[in-house]
């Protein structure tokens, strides 16, 4: 049993030390601007559907870069957008998923999903998408109050979309 522990301590650790060399070994930071510009193209491509949404992007560690909150968008779209952005760059990393949509799919049925709503800020819902740099991940923005994850995640890939050709491909 204790080996059994420490392995699997020593696995997450390992897992966590891979997922942080991996979003930081490019050198690139997301300029400001670009968040600005890419969740401001999400709450647009949301309010043109008739969506009230917030969009935040979260830099590689997790930590608010931008949230803009969309005209007329309920309190809790700042929390949900927030909490899609970070389950995005905390997690895609490691299980190696580009969309949240893709992770929540995969949890469905799984027994353990439950367990990963006890860590902080990790929600499993989709609405959002990684920004990659150089292949590696850089930010990711999440979208929260259209009525459906699905719908809020069409809108963080419109923000990527807006910013995609001003990424480093290489």
């Amino acid at each position: 049993m204790r080996t059994a522990l420490s392995i699997t301590a020593m696995l997450v650790s390992l897992s966590a030390f891979s997922a942080q060399a991996q979003v930081r070994s490019s050198g690139f930071d997301l300029p400001a601007q670009l968040a600005v510009e890419a969740a401001s193209e999400a709450v647009r491509t949301c309010e043109s559907n008739g969506y009230k949404v917030s969009a935040t992007v979260v830099d590689p560690s997790g930590e608010l870069k931008v949230h803009i909150k969309g005209d007329h968008s309920t309190t809790h779209t700042r929390e949900t957008s927030f909490r899609k952005a970070y389950t995005q760059v905390t997690m895609g990393p490691i299980f190696g998923f580009d969309a949240l949509s893709t992770w929540v799919e995969k949890l469905k049925g799984n027994p353990s999903a439950g367990s990963f709503l006890t860590v902080p800020n990790i929600i499993l819902l989709p609405g959002a998408v990684a920004i990659k740099a150089k292949g590696e991940i850089v930010a990711a923005i999440g979208v929260g109050g259209a009525p459906g994850g699905e719908k809020d995640e069409v809108c963080a890939a419109a923000g990527l979309a807006k910013i995609k050709d001003r990424l480093p491909s290489k």
